[in-house]
């Protein structure tokens, strides 16, 4: 049976309609609403010849149970084919440029995980690594939270995160681990050649192996009383030091 997948909110369907329109099928709008931010969306959708529906909006709670849609929902096609490790050495191959990339380790927040996505886009990261097991996957909170960069950038699955890790350092990655209890600040870092920076878990942060992996870890210095950060604010932190480096 083909997946089906959605889209909710506003902010996200918008952005969606904006770089990845062919792949909605439909629009789900509540019936009842009229105001210029949604008959923009509407205009736009229909600008691509993409079909409208209004319904009650019950049963827009319940295709997407749990989700604040805010009265919109697109729906997919069927889903983006998955990306796993084995996808990353001919993804890597095909880039002009030096790598930045994204790995979380267990990240198991949609929200946070949704975040890390939005900041990945606007930092221009090239990809994102992600566990398959115990961390968040993509779903409509994740797509809503992102705010359509969970359509624009690339995320690879890995059954085996320490598996991935390797083939980023064969590749002639240098991996960079976030740790609360580095010697080295961030600002001692180099971040201008191929790099993948590695965040941990909410509260665990990396685990061991993913640790030990690493080629360097760098921490994040802490002014105030509080030991550490969101992980999705923490991901901004070090991925704009990175952007202000790399260009």
């Amino acid at each position: 049976m083909m997946k089906i997948d959605y889209v909710c909110g506003l902010h996200a369907v918008d952005s969606l309609l904006k770089t990845r329109a062919g792949s909605v099928t439909e629009l789900l709008v509540v019936e009842g609403r009229d105001d210029a931010r949604l008959n923009a969306l509407l205009e736009r959708a229909a600008a691509g010849a993409i079909a409208m529906t209004r319904l009650p909006r019950r049963e827009l709670d319940q295709l997407v149970p749990g989700s604040r849609h805010q009265g919109v929902i697109a729906r997919l096609g069927a889903a983006p084919a998955t990306l796993n490790e084995a996808d990353i050495q001919p993804f890597l191959e095909g880039l002009e440029h030096a790598p930045l990339l994204l790995v979380l380790d267990g990240v198991q927040d949609p929200h946070n995980l949704g975040a890390c996505l939005r900041t990945a886009d606007a930092a221009g990261v090239d990809a994102l690594v992600v566990p398959r097991d115990r961390a968040a996957g993509i779903n409509p909170t994740v797509r809503k939270v992102a705010s359509g960069a969970a359509e624009t950038v690339p995320v690879f699955t890995a059954t085996n995160l320490a598996r991935a890790l390797r083939t980023l350092k064969e590749a002639g990655i240098w991996l960079y681990g976030a740790s609360d209890t580095a010697d080295s600040s961030l600002h001692e870092a180099d971040f201008r050649g191929p790099l993948a920076l590695v965040l941990g878990s909410e509260g665990k942060g990396l685990r061991r192996l993913t640790r030990e992996l690493c080629d360097y870890q760098v921490a994040i210095p802490m002014a105030g009383s509080v030991t550490s950060l969101n992980v999705s604010v923490a991901a901004g932190v070090l991925l704009y030091e990175a952007v202000r480096q790399r260009r």
